[in-house]
């Protein structure tokens, strides 16, 4: 083999090598921060608010955090999308004066983010609790707190997903995380 083909052959190897120690590392760090993140222990709050999407799985989480913390008030981000029928219905149906409905804009975590700074500020909470997905706990819990002084508690709900769900969950969230912390909303609260 000439020289120059196996120099060629070596930095080939290398570069594959290289290429999957990345990906590894990444997958590593998908997994921590997104399929088995941080928990924190759930303590009382002035207000409990279930992000928009997933409501089937996400709900009954935060409707049993508010019963057994005695949280007085419960939010709800409404989308009108097929991910987010109950609670959405939760919303068209209860006329309960302690749950509030919002509808974020733009209609995604970001316009969360800025509902709920809105309903911090009226209603002069000092916290709340989030609930929403594991994978996405760290994302949304970085532009909520970009969006208010208040004591963000984030506690995720887990989703039933297949592996091939689980992998697309890490490479979108982990571009939603470099965008959050590369364009922070609310930076000015």
């Amino acid at each position: 083999m000439p020289l120059k083909t196996a120099s060629v052959t070596r930095a080939a190897a290398r570069l594959a090598v290289s290429v999957v120690a990345i990906a590894l590392l990444w997958l590593i760090a998908a997994f921590q921060f997104f399929y088995s993140p941080p928990r924190a222990v759930p303590h009382r709050t002035d207000a409990i608010v279930v992000l928009g999407g997933l409501s089937k799985e996400r709900l009954p989480v935060a409707q049993e955090l508010q019963e057994s913390l005695d949280i007085p008030i419960f939010v709800v981000s409404t989308t009108g999308l097929s991910g987010n029928v109950e609670g959405d219905a939760l919303c068209h149906e209860d006329d309960d004066p302690d749950l509030i409905c919002f509808r974020p804009s733009p209609l995604n975590t970001r316009g969360e983010a800025r509902g709920l700074s809105e309903l911090i500020a009226q209603n002069g909470w000092k916290s709340v609790t989030v609930v929403t997905s594991d994978y996405h706990l760290l994302r949304a819990g970085t532009l909520m707190r970009q969006c208010t002084s208040a004591e963000v508690q984030m506690v995720g709900s887990q989703p039933d997903l297949s592996a091939g769900a689980w992998l697309d969950r890490f490479v979108v969230e982990t571009g939603g995380l470099i965008d959050v912390w590369m364009q922070p909303e609310c930076s000015s609260h």
